[in-house]
């Protein structure tokens, strides 16, 4: 490992840099926190071993600790805190702020290295675990649909922003035969990895089942919200919006499983709100849903969005809202809406620049 040293005794950081080297790590140094954190600017660490006193005759490692939190700030390197006089309380409070482990002054070589070891292993599973992360990120989008066929009356599109590497959120289009787009925008309970392969199962359930869809939507579902509830633990369930436009009628057959209301917006100005026909899927095995029938005129617009649009901001206290998503989509209603997407989905996260804590996915559809 490449390891950062950052105490203000000099036979200290030499002894310490010594050991390491002996087995097999590469060390830099330095004697002040200063110093230290401009050995950070400068070069990628994989560790860091600080002390956290530096000031002559001081024990409350105040210094210490305000590197520690730097350092993490940088979302580096783990760091490990050095702490004299058998200080186990600020030795806890190092920990309770982020650091990975603490030694005691004076130190124990056996112990010192044993414990980079253990944070060098811990640095080789963090690694995979990215790695694994990248490749179901990457399996995840080319789960989204890429090869769509055109209709002569409309035009759609979708958006999806994971929360995280990976997300529990999931839209497609389904050819269900000439002149026939289903649109499917889904919110899987939870997030991370388990609603990643939640989503996965969900989006197997409809697209091996797409000769029934073709003819019956309704049994589609019903046989969709089947295979979920049996193959998912009891406490997992996806919100849904299902709808199948039909092109030569400019129809919209849909149905709402327990999922925010898709925003239609005439192009006279008025909207409706296209409520939930049904419970989310996967609660209960015996399922009910309700068709409803609308149709377009040209110039009107769908619009279906997961919670995550809505709720963008609750943790500080106030939501983006359905009415700031109408005030986007009709700034931005004249643009094509690939174009519309985007703004919409930049509008969400300028509202909430600082932590995004839910997937954002939105389904658009407008007749031409």
């Amino acid at each position: 490992m490449k390891v950062l040293i950052s105490d203000d005794q000099p036979d200290v950081l030499e002894a310490v840099r010594l050991l390491l080297k002996g087995a097999g790590h590469q060390a830099a140094t330095a004697d002040s926190p200063q110093a230290a954190l401009a050995a950070a600017e400068r070069e990628s660490f994989d560790l860091a071993l600080i002390d956290m006193n530096y000031s002559r005759d001081t024990t409350s490692g105040e210094e210490g600790l305000a590197l520690l939190d730097k350092l993490l700030a940088r979302g580096g390197a783990p760091v490990i805190v050095m702490t004299a006089w058998s200080n186990v309380d600020l030795a806890v409070e190092a920990m309770r702020r982020g650091a990975a482990d603490f030694i005691q002054k004076p130190w124990d070589n056996v112990r010192l290295l044993a414990t980079i070891e253990r944070q060098a292993n811990r640095s080789k599973e963090r690694e995979q675990a990215r790695s694994d992360l990248e490749i179901a990120k990457h399996v995840q989008q080319h789960l989204l649909p890429h090869h769509l066929q055109r209709l002569e009356t409309a035009s759609f599109a979708g958006r999806c922003l994971p929360a995280r590497e990976i997300g529990g959120d999931y839209y497609d289009f389904l050819d269900l035969g000439p002149g026939r787009l289903g649109l499917l925008l889904a919110d899987v309970s939870g997030k991370g990895v388990a609603a990643a392969l939640l989503t996965a199962n969900l989006q197997a359930s409809f697209r091996s089942q797409l000769e029934l869809g073709m003819k019956h939507p309704r049994a589609l579902l019903t046989s969709v919200n089947k295979l979920f509830h049996e193959s998912t633990p009891a406490e997992y369930f996806a919100t849904m919006f299902f709808a199948e436009y039909r092109d030569q009628k400019r129809e919209l057959r849909y149905f709402n499983c327990g999922h925010p209301a898709a925003l239609l917006m005439r192009a006279s100005g008025a909207i409706e709100h296209l409520e939930a026909t049904a419970l989310p899927v996967g609660i209960f095995g015996t399922w009910r849903c309700e068709e409803r029938t609308t149709t377009f005129s040209p110039g009107d617009l769908l619009v279906a969005f997961s919670d995550g649009v809505l709720e963008a901001g609750v943790e500080r206290g106030e939501e983006f809202g359905e009415e700031r998503l109408i005030d986007a989509l009709q700034r931005s209603r004249k643009r094509d809406l690939e174009s519309l997407l985007d703004e919409v989905v930049a509008e969400v996260l300028r509202f909430s620049p600082d932590v995004q804590s839910d997937d954002v996915t939105l389904v658009a559809l407008r007749a031409i």
